[in-house]
């Protein structure tokens, strides 16, 4: 599609950028998503994702970020109507400086291998390696039919931010590339490899194929009431740590399926624990069990 230098009402290209916001269905067929904020953005851009086009408000004094990207943009650019960019932004404020139409990333298991042989998926300069924790030491979690956007991408920020080569959504979900996914991951969700799965026996084979070639990967899941905490689980292996859905945890093809089940105890009133805030608790277990050189 040939974009425009300058969109200034509501058109078909306007409404097609719009219903990115909200409907799953338009972004899957056209492969779009749309990207916010400072951090976000640059994160896609930092981690090689396909940038289509960038969205400019055209404001006269601009941020030092702002212009710099825009002197070497990864994309067309388009001038768009301070009001239509603040409907795009969903912001009350007025519009933001810059909004991304990205490219939905494959859903491609081979990102995984890639990330843990360390290509691709690099952290932005200046901020470590990005190979994960451990040296050749994988780690990747699954979540089950998560249903909360804001979940996923709280994850994903926590799988980042603690070492993990990827995360795996399997089975009917909320979507990764949901405007409130990449919200709550910052921008996470392009730095990590997230990968959305129809099934987990798709995760479960390509687990086989790394057991092929004499890496000892274990699945581990996170149950409620196993009698067997997760401290006490040997987690320097390499590891797949399964974390359930938000209200009925895992569903019975991966607790049949995991290697172990494990569980963190709790000594307050709470009967739960939010299936993200878990999952972080899990990765910081592999963390520190690995120790603070990641080996």
């Amino acid at each position: 599609m040939r974009l425009p230098a300058r969109l200034e009402r509501r058109n078909a290209l306007f409404q097609q950028w719009q219903a990115l916001l909200t409907n799953r269905t338009k972004r899957t067929r056209t492969g779009e998503m749309i990207v916010h904020g400072v951090r976000p953005i640059t994160q896609a851009i930092a981690h090689g994702h396909e940038i289509r086009a960038l969205l400019s408000d055209g404001r006269l004094e601009q941020s030092r970020w702002a212009r710099e990207l825009l002197q070497d943009p990864p994309a067309p650019v388009v001038e768009v109507a301070s009001e239509l960019m603040a409907e795009l932004g969903q912001r009350d404020d007025g519009p933001p400086e810059l909004l991304a139409i990205a490219a939905v990333p494959a859903d491609d298991l081979g990102r995984l291998d890639a990330r843990l042989s360390g290509e691709g998926g690099g952290r932005v300069r200046g901020s470590g390696t990005g190979t994960g924790t451990g040296t050749g030491t994988g780690l990747v979690v699954a979540f089950d039919r998560p249903t909360s956007p804001g979940n996923i991408g709280s994850l994903a920020r926590s799988v980042d931010a603690l070492g993990g080569h990827g995360l795996v959504i399997t089975g009917r979900s909320a979507d990764a590339w949901d405007p409130a996914a990449i919200r709550a991951s910052t921008g996470s969700v392009f730095a990590v490899p997230v990968v959305r799965l129809d099934s987990h026996r798709d995760l479960l084979s390509w687990v086989e194929g790394r057991r092929g070639v004499a890496e000892p990967w274990q699945v581990v899941g996170l149950e409620e009431a196993r009698g067997h905490e997760l401290a006490d689980t040997d987690l320097t292996v390499p590891t797949v740590l399964v974390v359930g859905n938000e209200t009925i945890g895992l569903s019975a093809g991966w607790r049949e399926s995991c290697d172990q089940l494990a569980e963190i105890p709790m000594t307050g009133s709470a009967s739960s624990l939010n299936a993200a805030v878990a999952g972080s608790i899990a990765l910081y277990e592999v963390v520190r069990q690995r120790g603070p050189s990641g080996s």
